[in-house]
């Protein structure tokens, strides 16, 4: 384990583990819309996202193990993890026409269930904080939980 691979001292490792989350949802949306490979994004966030400050304020600490894994596995799994979510979504509105900040919420949550000991609450719980984050005025909270409620019934069974 590198200097980079362990979250500052004083900082919350749950806190780490939840900014982990959200990059890699940011940087899964980034890949998709810039075409860029997950190494370049991988060391572009743990360059300057991790702990940056910048004038519009401080960027949260985020456990770079982590966020290396669940953008890895979000790609090496995207097409099982997309099945999974196509299973959970209507039939009229595959994952191709959702909205690419939830797609890429669902593929690093997906990484998190197909590859992680992490119980699957607490990754549904995680990523429903995140979906909250990102759409504060709508109802997509509630359709991530479902989503998610359904693709960790697949991935992980036994946890039910």
């Amino acid at each position: 384990m590198t200097s980079k691979d362990a979250p500052k001292p004083g900082k919350n490792k749950t806190q780490a583990r939840s900014a982990a989350r959200l990059y890699a949802v940011q940087a899964l949306f980034q890949m998709e819309q810039s075409d860029q490979s997950f190494d370049k994004v991988i060391v572009e966030f743990l360059d300057h996202r991790f702990g940056a400050t910048y004038e519009e304020g401080e960027f949260a600490e985020g456990d770079p193990k982590l966020f290396r894994h669940l953008v890895r596995e979000a790609v090496n799994h995207q097409a099982k993890i997309d099945q999974m979510t196509d299973r959970a979504l209507v039939a009229k509105w595959p994952i191709a026409r959702i909205d690419p900040t939830l797609r890429a919420l669902f593929r690093a949550a997906g990484a998190e269930f197909v590859d992680s000991d992490t119980p699957v609450k607490v990754v549904i719980n995680e990523f429903v904080d995140i979906a909250r984050a990102f759409f504060p005025e709508g109802k997509e909270a509630s359709f991530v939980n479902a989503v998610l409620d359904h693709m960790a019934r697949e991935a992980r069974p036994e946890a039910f």
